[in-house]
C-alpha cells in the first residue's frame, strides 16, 4: 500500500492557491456508476450490547440478500466469532455466500458511509482510497452512556481496506474532517452539502467556505457547490444532506415536496436554495420528489419514534436500488416513484425501522466500491 500524505494547514492553502487556481488531483465517481462491490459494517454487541445487535441483524441480512446478485458484498465483521454468527444468519435465510467477502476488523458502529473508504480516481484513472478525518460526528456525547461516542476503531477502516486491497491510500485525516454522508456528488463537477455538518466548529474549526471548497475541488474533483446552511445540533450528524436530498443521477436531485421538507426540519431558506440548484454549466436539475412516511415510524418492538421516515436515503447498486421502508402505506408509493428513475434496476424495500431509531437508513450503512 502506498500512503500519500496531504496535510496542509488551512492558512497555507489560502495563501498558496485560490479555489479557481487549485488543480484537481482526484475525481469521485457518481454512485450510479458501475460498482465492483458494496461495503457493510455488520452490527455487533461490543459497543451497545446484544439487544442492539439483534434488532439490526435482519436489516443487514436483507441488504446482503438483495446485493449478492448485483455485485460483491464486502462484510466487515468485528471478530471471528461474529463472522461465524453472520454466516449462520445468512445460511438460515439461504443467502448464497459465493459473492461475499469477509474482513475481520474491529469497528465501533455500523455507519460505513461516514467512516469508511472513499474511492476516487487519480489523474491516470487508477482507483485509490481516500481516508478523510472522522471524529465521531464532532465528538458527540452518547445519549445513553453520557460518554463520548467511540470512533477510533471506525477511523482505521479506510487504511485497513487499502492495505488489504493493495491500493494507494490518500491520507487526508489532518486536512479535513468529513463524513461520506455529508456530501453528495453528481459525478459531473457539482457537490451538494450542508455547511452545518462540515464548516462547523466541532469538525473544522476556523475553516472558511472558500478553504473547504479548495480541498473538495482537489480531492473530489468538484468545481460547483450547492451549499445549504443546515442546522447544527439538530441530530447526531448536524443535518447530513443525504437524509433529504440526493443526486439520483447526474441530472436529477431526489428530494421531497416543500411541506415534507419542512416536516423533516429543513429550513425554508434551504428549501429555496435546494430547489434553485444548478449544475456546473448553469443548467437546473430535474427534481424527483418522494413523500415522507404517512405515519410516525414504529419499531418492530412497538416503540413509536414520534417522527416520520425519509425514503431519500436509498442506495444505488448495479442492478438493485435499496430503498428504506417502514411498514407504512407510503412504502409502495415511494418505491414506485424511485423505480421510475432506474428502469434497468429493481427497487428492493429494506425494513429500516430499528435502524432509524438509531439515526440512519440504508445509504448511511452502505459504501460503494466503483469498478476498476
Amino acid at each position: 500500500m502506498t500512503v500519500i500524505t496531504t496535510f496542509m494547514a488551512c492558512n497555507k492553502i489560502e495563501k498558496k492557491e485560490s479555489a479557481t487556481e487549485t488543480k484537481i488531483l482526484y475525481t469521485m465517481p457518481e454512485e450510479s456508476e458501475t460498482h465492483e462491490g458494496t461495503w457493510l459494517q455488520w452490527p455487533h454487541q461490543y459497543q451497545y450490547g446484544t439487544a442492539y445487535r439483534n434488532s439490526l441483524d435482519a436489516t443487514w441480512v436483507a441488504m446482503t440478500s438483495a446485493l449478492v446478485s448485483s455485485e460483491k458484498v464486502h462484510i466487515i465483521a468485528y471478530n471471528q466469532t461474529e463472522k461465524d454468527r453472520i454466516i449462520a444468519l445468512l445460511n438460515a435465510q439461504s443467502v448464497p455466500l459465493t459473492n461475499i467477502d469477509f474482513k475481520i476488523y474491529k469497528t465501533d458502529d455500523v455507519w460505513v458511509r461516514d467512516n469508511g473508504p472513499i474511492y476516487v480516481r487519480d489523474k491516470t484513472g487508477n482507483l485509490v482510497i481516500q481516508d478523510w478525518g472522522f471524529n465521531g460526528w464532532g465528538n458527540k456525547i452518547d445519549d445513553q452512556s453520557g460518554q463520548l461516542i467511540q470512533f477510533s476503531n471506525c477511523n482505521t477502516i479506510p487504511s485497513k481496506i487499502a492495505t488489504d486491497q493493495g491500493k494507494a491510500l490518500v491520507d487526508i485525516n489532518l486536512t479535513l474532517i468529513n463524513e461520506g454522508g455529508a456530501v453528495e456528488i453528481d459525478g459531473k463537477g457539482t457537490m451538494m452539502a450542508t455547511k452545518s455538518s462540515i464548516i462547523n466548529n466541532n469538525r473544522n474549526p476556523s475553516m472558511s467556505q472558500a478553504q473547504a471548497e479548495v480541498i473538495f475541488k482537489k480531492y473530489l474533483g468538484v468545481t460547483n457547490f450547492v451549499w445549504l446552511d443546515g442546522q447544527a445540533g439538530l441530530d447526531l450528524t448536524d443535518q447530513h444532506i443525504d437524509g433529504f436530498a440526493r443526486f439520483g443521477n447526474a441530472t436529477t436531485i431526489v428530494t421531497m415536496e416543500q411541506n415534507n421538507l419542512l416536516d423533516y426540519d429543513v429550513k425554508q431558506s434551504d428549501i429555496n436554495k435546494l430547489y434553485a440548484a444548478k449544475n456546473k454549466n448553469g443548467t437546473a436539475y430535474t427534481f424527483l420528489k418522494v413523500p415522507l412516511t404517512q405515519n410516525n415510524v414504529v419499531t418492530t418492538n412497538g416503540t413509536n419514534l414520534g417522527y416520520k421516515g425519509s425514503y431519500v436515503n436509498y442506495y444505488i447498486a448495479n442492478n438493485k436500488v435499496l430503498v428504506p421502508n417502514y411498514n407504512d402505506p407510503n412504502d409502495a408509493v415511494a418505491n414506485a416513484i424511485i423505480q421510475t428513475l432506474y428502469p434497468t434496476r429493481t427497487v428492493v424495500g429494506i425494513d429500516v425501522r430499528n435502524l432509524y431509531e438509531n439515526g440512519g437508513m440504508v445509504h448511511c450503512v452502505t459504501q460503494q466500491q466503483p469498478a476498476n
